[in-house]
């Protein structure tokens, strides 16, 4: 099916018919399936869509720089946008702004407080502005000192200095892209907030190809800083469409007396901002054990991890898709709706991942080659990137599964310690074990500690839905869960058998693939299957009536 590219106002009026009155003058409305099946296909076309030109990102990257010293330099001071994207976008702030905008639309409606939603942005986005432009500055200023702690044997701290001051921008860029992100989804509005990392990939290719030649890898960093830029550009038309009904100067005074009630709860900010801290030191640690290794070993670790997460990243939209669902559910009382919705997505999440693990273990070296094998990246490259990536995948269960719970433990706006404490140990495993294997095992030992660190920090929430987050109902999940782990290695060895006996990387890397999924979706049947089967038949006949223009 092929799909026009569809004007952010018309495919998110579709999706949001359950808001069918205005948000300005209904609260939030049940979402029935075909809601989400459609939120979730717009979500996952243009989150794909800003992935692939993420991977193109790396390929440029790679077949311009290579992976040596000057790539190196430039990671250190990517570690910036990543940390930002991680605590502003992805998890961080939407985890205390979604629970907050879901709650004040939930009570739209139901009292003479004006709206709760414009009181809201009033009490908290001029504040969160001015701390996103204060720690965006202080980055800019402290860039000799940031890159002396994050890699202290690093060979060419002068460039990624200059590097870490054009990337400093985003902090201020990534703030105010997370907070219209999360008031959007709240409003059930997906399209504007997965086409972000479209314009932000776009822009760093961008830059690469017109200033590459003359400004080196510090034109990647530029690319980053008007990316930011323009992912703020790309939602701010469609959350104005949100707030642009002018209040009546009686609404005006009642809104302004509820602010305080509608204002973001700081404890549950501090708990959610610590946890994704604590998630993203990964990359620290990673980076941090890499400088003192051999150049190239930090870009190997990069190119790996990049490729290797994405079935994670793919999986994770559902989830981002139904966490205001969540959320809206608990605001209301209805824990059982909660639970019913976080144990589904678990199963599909953990199923996509442990398929994606099984296809990327099985064809690393085939996927190196055709994705970065060309210009500066060698076949040396190629190899030990290889090796980093099928070590990073066992993984991978681990990250989408962290990535999946915590939002059950943050979808209620209450702050809770627990999802922190798990972090913290699964980091303190990750550092002993990095520690301890880098100097032997190189970047497989580190890839091999932040896998285990990880699928510690999983099990441990795992552990703690029933006290802490949403009460699931765990040994039948894991029951189900054993299936597709079981098909999964099964799928990885026949899959990286048949890949190895073709010469030709393209071929050998289809022909895996294809073994991969046959096998797994063979192994893999469930008793649920037929249920399964006839969602998936709601979804797709559902699809054509969507209004996609």
């Amino acid at each position: 099916m092929t799909l026009t590219p569809p004007r952010a106002e018309d495919t998110t009026d579709s999706l949001a018919r359950a808001d069918a009155q205005g948000p300005e003058t209904s609260g939030v409305r049940p979402v029935s399936e075909g809601f989400l099946a459609r939120a979730a296909l717009v979500t996952v076309v243009l989150s794909l869509a800003g992935a692939l030109l993420g991977l193109g990102r790396d390929q440029v990257l790679a077949h311009l720089f290579g992976a040596g010293r000057e790539t190196d330099a430039f990671l250190v001071a990517w570690t910036v946008p990543e940390f930002a994207a991680t605590l502003l976008i992805e998890d961080g702030l939407a985890f205390a702004l979604v629970p907050a905008f879901s709650a004040v639309l939930a009570r739209r409606g139901q009292d003479d407080t004006g709206d709760p939603v414009r009181a809201l942005v009033r009490g908290t986005l001029p504040r969160l502005a001015l701390a996103f432009s204060v720690v965006s500055a202080l980055v800019v200023w402290g860039a000799p000192y940031l890159v002396q702690v994050l890699a202290p044997g690093l060979p060419d701290p002068g460039l990624a200095v200059d590097c870490t001051r054009l990337t400093g921008t985003c902090v201020l860029t990534f703030g105010l892209a997370g907070y219209c992100s999360a008031a959007l989804r709240a409003h059930r509005r997906f399209v504007a907030p997965a086409a972000i990392y479209v314009a932000y990939n776009a822009a760093i290719i961008t830059a690469m190809f017109v200033l590459g030649a003359r400004w080196g890898v510090r034109a990647t960093a530029v690319g980053v800083s008007v990316g930011g830029a323009l992912m703020v550009v790309t939602q701010l038309p469609s959350l104005l469409r949100r707030l642009h009904r002018v209040p009546t100067a009686a609404e005006t005074t009642a809104a302004a007396r509820a602010a305080s009630r509608h204002s973001v709860n700081l404890a549950l900010i501090v708990t959610v901002l610590l946890f994704a801290l604590c998630r993203q030191s990964q990359v620290l640690i990673e980076r941090f054990l890499a400088s003192s290794l051999p150049a190239g070993a930090i870009s190997h670790l990069n190119y790996a991890q990049k490729v290797a997460q994405m079935p994670m990243v793919l999986a994770l939209m559902l989830c981002t898709v139904t966490f205001p669902v969540v959320s809206q559910a608990l605001a209301q009382g209805n824990t059982e709706r909660a639970r019913d919705r976080v144990e589904r997505d678990l199963r599909a999440v953990s199923s996509f991942v442990l398929l994606g693990t099984a296809a990327v273990v099985a064809c690393a070296p085939q996927l190196v080659q055709v994705l970065f094998q060309r210009g500066a990246f060698t076949a040396q490259d190629a190899t030990a990137t290889a090796a980093v990536m099928r070590v990073y995948a066992l993984g991978l269960l681990g990250h989408a599964l962290v990535g999946a719970l915590v939002r059950s433990y943050f979808a209620a706006g209450r702050p809770t310690w627990y999802p922190v404490g798990a972090m913290a140990a699964g980091i303190v495993a990750t550092s002993w074990i990095g520690a301890v294997t880098a100097g032997s095992w190189g970047v497989l030992g580190i890839a091999a500690a932040n896998a285990a660190g990880i699928t510690l920090t999983a099990l441990i929430l795992l552990y703690g839905m029933d006290a802490h987050g949403v009460p699931i109902r765990i040994r039948p999940l894991l029951a189900a869960m054993g299936r597709p782990l079981r098909a999964a290695v099964v799928a990885c060895g026949a899959g990286g058998f048949c890949a190895s006996l073709v010469d030709s990387p393209i071929v050998g890397f289809a022909a895996g693939c294809t073994v991969v999924t046959v096998v797994f979706f063979l192994l893999a049947r469930m008793p649920g299957e037929q249920r399964l089967a006839s969602a998936l038949r709601t979804v797709t006949g559902r699809l054509p009536h969507a209004r996609f223009r």
